[in-house]
């Protein structure tokens, strides 16, 4: 994987700063080329890449098959409006079509293909409105997307006061509170949204059977089930879905991040009555679709099936966790999550000094919250790398006292 692009990599982080709107601060990095879970600077300095583009890359970066498939696609037809059908896009929302319903393989569903994960929440915001009620229940802690309805169901108050007022009506309640759930939702109530597993809130788990009581409590009220599964889908928690243990079928799933392993896609699945309440004119994406994206989506899925990587996930992140124990490292309290979706709980709030230092050794990793680092590595990641990373860790812990 040799070879210059011609795109210039000279002081790009200055230019940047000069050019790009200030949303994301200073760029940590100018990374120029990857390949499989490692990806090079512009100085030619290594990382092991832990956070694959927040749970994007589950294939890690340049697969050969997906890359193929691309080019093969953008040879072919690259992108048509959707006045127009084509084999990939309609390929893809059958997979799809089924692997929201695995709980119930006989269930309807029915798929709209977007760009990105907030555009596919958007896509649920608005088809929940469709029932004719307003209300929406969403949880504490929540991460559904920054546009405005994906932002009213998203908690964090710093991204939402600057632009509020913000499409209601959204209450939020607490993650995994049964009863404050079941008192608020009533036959006014749209829908219930929720996160199997709360990525941006430092890999939060939703107690077991928590999903259970969520599905009897909306169905009771005839308000749809809506779960957002854009970062802990796609075989992340070793199934397809992290809903999928619980038994449980939803009215709305949304997909997005890794299902494109990179390319930008997005999905919003609606099953039973709720696949049917877009009508013409209601909802629409220019680029939604697309037999480019779609073609990407499918090579993705056609690799996690045939390399068997929902086990590999799963075992994967069964031997983190165990080799991070058996570290016996007083600064780390547990890990939490599933498969290679993992939050590495610490004593003491020093991990955005320790993803740092992590950066300085060549390894990315994030600290969405003061206590925790999270992984999301490959879905393909060997324990070779991961030893690597686990190896480093009691190096680091030092470094950063």
């Amino acid at each position: 994987m040799s070879g210059k692009s011609a795109i210039s990599t000279e002081n790009v982080a200055q230019r940047y700063g000069d050019v790009m709107m200030n949303t994301f601060g200073a760029p940590q990095l100018v990374l120029v080329r990857g390949e499989g879970s490692f990806v090079w600077d512009d100085t030619g300095k290594q990382y092991l890449d832990l956070l694959g583009g927040i749970a994007v890359n589950v294939l890690g970066h340049a697969h050969p098959k997906v890359n193929k498939a691309i080019a093969a696609q953008a040879g072919q037809l690259g992108h048509v409006s959707n006045f127009f059908a084509t084999p990939p896009q309609v390929a893809l929302a059958e997979k799809l079509a089924k692997m929201a319903t695995p709980n119930d393989p006989g269930r309807p569903a029915k798929v709209f293909l977007a760009n990105s994960g907030t555009e596919a929440n958007e896509a649920a915001f608005k088809l929940a409105r469709m029932t004719g009620r307003k209300r929406i229940i969403a949880m504490e802690g929540s991460f559904h997307g920054r546009t405005m309805g994906a932002l009213a169901a998203t908690f964090n108050p710093p991204y939402r006061e600057p632009f509020e007022p913000l499409p209601g009506v959204v209450e939020f309640v607490p993650f995994g509170n049964v009863a404050r759930l079941n008192r608020l939702v009533d036959d006014t109530v749209a829908a219930v949204v929720l996160e199997p597993i709360q990525g941006e809130n430092g890999v939060i788990e939703a107690p077991a059977g928590y999903l259970a009581e969520a599905r009897k409590i909306t169905a009771k009220a005839g308000a749809l089930l809506w779960l957002d599964e854009i970062q802990s889908g796609m075989g992340r928690t070793g199934t397809w879905l992290a809903s999928e243990p619980s038994g449980v079928t939803a009215d709305i799933v949304t997909f997005a991040k890794g299902l494109g392993n990179g390319f930008p896609i997005g999905a919003c699945v609606a099953t039973g009555p709720a696949a049917d309440l877009f009508t013409p004119g209601t909802h629409g994406s220019t680029f939604g679709g697309n037999p480019l994206a779609a073609a990407a989506a499918l090579a993705t899925l056609g690799v996690i099936e045939a390399e068997g990587l929902l086990a590999h996930a799963a075992e994967m992140g069964a031997y983190i966790s165990r080799r991070i124990e058996d570290l016996h490292m007083f600064e780390v309290a547990r890990t939490r999550g599933r498969g290679l979706m993992l939050g590495i709980e610490l004593r003491t709030p020093v991990a955005k000094a320790l993803a740092q230092a992590c950066l300085e050794a060549g390894v990315i990793v994030n600290a969405p919250r003061p206590d925790v680092v999270r992984i999301l590595p490959a879905l393909n990641i060997t324990t070779e790398e991961l030893d690597g990373f686990i190896d480093l860790l009691p190096k680091l812990f030092k470094a950063i006292r």
